[in-house]
């Protein structure tokens, strides 16, 4: 079983993959709405993006534009394990830029590095760096 997390945008779907694809590495396939066969439901703008799909090393993350609009994402969070502690800094700046810092990257009693944010597109995002066994 894989359990991948799947965050819904109202229009800023592409925009937000494109900067955790060039954030988190990887590559990013994103599917618009104008790009599919025809389907029964509500009809989307073509330019919206039905399916996102980025692969990070092996670390999935899907999205879409979605066809109820933005889904709340105040309960949710998407945290990243991240071995090197260079690295955690630079994705949570990378992931700050435009967004709140609920709390600052720094050193925890379980982690080298430890920090919570909210990035420009809504997302909740825990990073962590975790002190070796």
């Amino acid at each position: 079983m894989q359990i991948n997390p799947y965050l819904i945008f109202d229009g800023k779907c592409r925009e937000a993959f494109t900067a955790y694809e060039k954030c988190l590495g990887g590559k990013a396939t994103l599917m618009a709405y104008g790009e599919a066969p025809q389907m029964d439901g509500p009809k989307q703008p073509a330019d919206r993006i039905m399916h996102a799909h980025l692969d990070a090393n092996g670390a999935v993350l899907m999205g879409s534009d979605g066809p109820g609009g933005d889904a709340d994402k105040d309960g949710v969070w998407v945290s990243l394990s991240l071995e090197d502690v260079a690295e955690a800094e630079r994705v949570f700046g990378e992931l700050a830029q435009g967004g709140t810092i609920v709390m600052p990257i720094g050193e925890t009693f379980w982690a080298l590095r430890f920090g919570m944010l909210k990035d420009r597109f809504g997302v909740s995002w825990m990073v962590n760096c975790s002190r070796p066994q």
